[in-house]
């Protein structure tokens, strides 16, 4: 009698942390998915800005070459034109 009462207790105790388990996994499953969301966001912004910035500088390089370009052009011409 006393190892079929010990066998119920431990079969009634092991199936009431089981649930637990299962929602504590889930828990941290939802968690991983906010962090890896997160981190994808964060991610994508730096980028962006990076891409920003180079993009800017790169347009502001190819504008001042081309502003020296057309000046050192006028200068050549400019004698040639009198």
């Amino acid at each position: 009698m006393k190892t079929a009462l010990l066998s119920l207790i431990l079969l009634t105790a092991g199936s009431s942390i089981v649930p637990a388990q299962v929602g504590q996994d889930l828990k941290h499953a939802g968690e991983d998915t906010k962090d890896a969301a997160k981190t994808g966001t964060e991610d994508t912004k730096t980028a962006t800005k990076k891409a920003y910035h180079k993009t800017t500088h790169a347009v502001k390089k190819g504008t001042h070459k081309t502003a020296t370009a057309t000046e050192k052009g006028a200068d050549k011409v400019a004698g040639k034109t009198e």
